[in-house]
């Protein structure tokens, strides 16, 4: 069971057994005095015999080695004949030496991929001059050497101790290498499911620049939804270059056939949301199927607050995350905040402790946010006015600093009457956002009531000038509450310095520049995420059988599968399969539960026996809309937001981000080294690897 993996180290194969062995047990058993003694050998015979084993060992290895890299060849050209000759020869020593040191860089860098270690220790702007100090690459390049690593000891004894042993450049090819070999193995799964949807996250700051980390739904081949972390994308100021460069590194980069693209969903910022509008569409109309939809880890109501494009929105959906955020980074700023609303609530302590309860949570992604938030508002700018004004040391420079500034914020008159309205706006989708992230009863039921709440919508924007009207009383009344002026925004006011025939009132103002523009565009936004083949789509959750069972068995899934017909193995068959479903569960024992969700009805153990509803319900599995049932494989979001959280900013890396984000994911080190020698075969030579110093003595002497 032992492997010899290069001739510098001998260790035990993966699926070696270890076994103990009594070599004298033979001694004291009666039945093995007729066997033959066992001959004693003499040193010189077991060095032989050693030796005989090791280039035996060795033959075997190169044997194989060649085998593979000549199946290699053959199947990625058909083409070349000759070069897959010049393949089968055996590998040089020289050659052998290099993929070990190759592989053990490459081992190095998925270890700082995988632990959050950036590849820079010590800023050089910190540094002396003339003193020299590794970085964190070179740091456990010679921690590995004085460990026993042979290979890089006799790559680098003779090296000068402020040499780089590995470039920059070499560094960022071989993390490019590990970054796309660890993507291929999330993909190839990917592929091999045929169906997928493609989600992107909110912009984030990788040193210095925007990227759009994407993410990518399938189910895997043991039926589990997965949603799995694929890479970050430049982010593009301009929407059509942005569209075209998603396009291109999904489908020419990662190598994803966007034909199989079944859903798309964008989570962005508000000041994001059009341009990401303007990319579904251009995929839309390259691919008429990747359905347009609300993603399942953003309530609707949020979602919908983020895409309306006024500039006041904008920013009061930022202050609210800033308060958020700061209250849950001080525990002790959320016992003062207990303190105050139990002060306000004194005669309502239901209220206040559900009010105290929600301020643990991450409230800013609540169903009913706005809601949560007005019930809060006094709350918040007393404590927030508390804290600031304290003359006491309890409270650092820094949160007193903060709390002026977010209390400031939230008694700007600009920013209560947005609140207001959009929490009045966003009442009409609470119900129907919260039954999108149900049970998929919920889901399939919700889908029919749209009608319902566009019908609602389009009533108050027919009667915009009273709605209004009501909005904004209530507004001037928590204004009043917090004794807060009734104005128009400064910037508006300055802008109207000299124009004697403005007569614009507060109410007047705030109808035109905020309540009408929102209203029209949720209107708008709902059409557009909940389009005829979403819905469609969503209808075709009645083959789930608690759905079935809701709705008598009397469903007609067939007429809303029209979409996915090409995607069904027998689509001839499909009539005859789903009435042989819709039995199988009519007429099931007393004692059978009907599955309640796709996921469950996926790992039914006959579900192959229905090959048409299996492929159906994969597709509407992956839907974005649709969550997640088991959270372990929801785990790609998490991570991503756990790698951004813990990271600085100028320390975050795509490369060693998704090594990072993707820990558990197996990696092929040989794979690694040999697409390196192919990309880069000038860097292969020993010389190259270095960066030398300033110290031109030094270099000469390497």
């Amino acid at each position: 069971m032992i492997c010899r993996s290069s001739p510098y180290r001998t260790v035990l194969r993966d699926n070696a057994v270890p076994t103990i062995f009594d070599l004298t047990s033979h001694l004291n058993n009666p039945h093995s005095r007729h066997r033959k003694r066992i001959k004693e050998l003499s040193e010189d015979e077991i060095r032989t015999l050693k030796q005989q084993k090791i280039d035996e060992a060795f033959e075997r290895e190169q044997a194989t080695q060649e085998l593979n890299e000549s199946n290699t060849q053959n199947t990625v050209s058909e083409e070349g004949g000759e070069e897959q000759e010049e393949e089968a020869v055996p590998l040089t020593l020289e050659e052998r030496e290099n993929k070990d040191y190759l592989k053990s860089l490459f081992e190095i860098l998925i270890l700082m991929g995988k632990q959050n270690i950036p590849l820079d220790g010590h800023n050089v702007d910190e540094l002396p001059e003339g003193i020299f100090t590794s970085d964190n690459f070179q740091a456990l390049l010679e921690y590995r050497i004085n460990a026993g690593d042979e290979v890089l000891r006799k790559r680098f004894e003779m090296t000068a101790v402020n040499l780089e042993y590995c470039s920059k450049t070499q560094q960022k090819q071989m993390l490019e290498i590990c970054e796309s070999c660890v993507r291929e193995e999330t993909l190839r799964e990917v592929r091999d499911s045929h169906f997928f949807s493609v989600v992107t996250d909110e912009v984030v700051d990788i040193a210095g620049e925007e990227h759009l980390p994407v993410l990518v739904r399938f189910v895997d081949e043991s039926h589990n939804l997965r949603e799995e972390f694929i890479g970050f994308l430049p982010y593009e100021a301009d929407p059509e270059i942005l569209a075209v460069k998603f396009h291109t590194t999904i489908t020419e980069k990662w190598g994803l056939n966007m034909e199989y693209c079944r859903g798309q969903a964008y989570i962005v910022s508000s000041g994001f949301a059009s341009k990401m509008k303007v990319v579904a569409t251009r995929l839309l109309e390259k691919y008429p199927q990747a359905v347009y939809t609300l993603c399942s880890s953003c309530a609707l109501n949020v979602w919908l607050a983020k895409s309306i494009p006024v500039v006041g929105v904008s920013i009061a959906l930022g202050t609210i995350e800033e308060v958020c955020c700061l209250f849950n980074q001080s525990p002790q700023l959320l016992v003062e905040l207990d303190n105050t609303i139990s002060v306000l609530f004194q005669n309502n302590e239901e209220k206040g402790n559900e009010l105290k309860e929600i301020c643990r949570s991450q409230w800013t992604g609540r169903h009913d946010t706005f809601e949560v938030l007005v019930d809060l508002l006094q709350a918040l700018v007393l404590c927030l006015d508390g804290v600031s004004s304290d003359s006491s040391v309890r409270w650092s420079n820094f949160i007193a600093g903060r709390a002026f500034v977010l209390s400031s914020a939230l008694t700007d008159f600009d920013f209560i009457v947005t609140i207001v309205i959009l929490k009045n706006i966003l009442s009409f989708t609470r119900a129907f956002g919260k039954n999108l992230q149900g049970q998929t009863s919920d889901v399939f039921f919700a889908a029919s009531s749209l009608t319902a709440v566009l019908h609602s919508l389009n009533e108050v924007m027919e009667n915009i000038e009273v709605y209004h009207e009501f909005w904004f009383e209530e507004a001037t009344n928590l204004a009043t509450k917090l004794d807060v002026q009734i104005k128009l925004p400064g910037k508006f006011r300055r802008a109207q310095q000299g124009n004697l025939d403005s007569e614009v009132t507060s109410e007047n103002y705030y109808k035109e520049i905020l309540s009408v523009p929102a209203v029209e565009h949720i209107i708008q936004e709902l059409k557009d995420i909940f389009s005829e083949q979403h819905l469609k789509a969503l209808k075709c959750l009645s083959l789930v059988p608690s759905v079935m069972g809701q709705l008598k068995f009397n469903t007609s899934e067939e007429h809303h599968a029209d979409m996915y017909k090409n995607d069904l193995p027998n689509p001839d068959t499909l009539s005859a399969e789903l009435h042989c479903w819709r039995i199988k569960w009519k007429h099931r024992g007393k004692d059978i539960e009907l599955p309640a969700t796709i996921y469950e009805a996926l790992h039914l153990p006959d579900i192959k026996f229905f090959p048409n509803v299996y492929a159906l319900l994969k597709v509407l599995c992956i839907l974005p809309v649709m969550k997640v049932e088991n959270e372990k494989y929801e785990v790609g979001r998490k991570r991503l937001k756990a790698y951004l959280k813990n990271t600085l900013t100028e320390q975050r890396s795509s490369n060693l981000a998704l090594l990072n984000i993707n820990f558990d994911i197996k990696h092929d080190l040989d794979l690694m080294v040999d697409t390196y020698i192919k990309l880069y075969p000038d860097k292969v030579e020993f010389q190259e690897d270095f960066l030398p110093s300033n110290n031109s003595e030094v270099t000469e002497e390497a």
